[in-house]
């Protein structure tokens, strides 16, 4: 098993249930991990034969511009379309945090995670 994996990609967005954190958005980190047996060796060192990490950030910059007011649906979205365009792909493993959620006390951030196994 091959795991490739994106580390805290930060997004500005305006995800949120209340009208003023879509009005204001906010800083959000991103993490994806995506774990596949290759089907070829790596001997011949073509991007092929795994997975591109450049297309998963793509996908997640493309899903984080689009307005949600639930996290769990931001983060379901990014693991349909990963799933999609990686059919290979055997365990999806996407955390999503918002950081400094609008709370009454100090918080430095919420988060969802969402596991999808084959």
């Amino acid at each position: 098993m091959i795991e490739v994996a994106l580390h805290g990609a930060e997004f500005f967005a305006r995800h949120g249930y209340y009208p003023q954190e879509q009005q204001l958005g906010n800083r959000f980190l991103l993490d994806i991990e995506v774990g596949f047996n290759p089907a070829n060796s790596f001997g011949d060192d073509k991007l092929s034969n795994t997975l591109n990490y450049e297309q998963l950030y793509q996908i997640a910059d493309e899903e984080m511009k689009v307005t949600r007011q639930l996290l769990e649906t931001v983060v379901q979205t990014i693991i349909d379309r990963i799933k999609t365009e990686f059919s290979f792909a055997e365990i999806i493993r996407v955390k999503l945090k918002k950081l400094s959620p609008p709370l009454k006390g100090k918080v430095e951030a919420s988060s969802v995670t969402i596991t999808y196994k084959k």
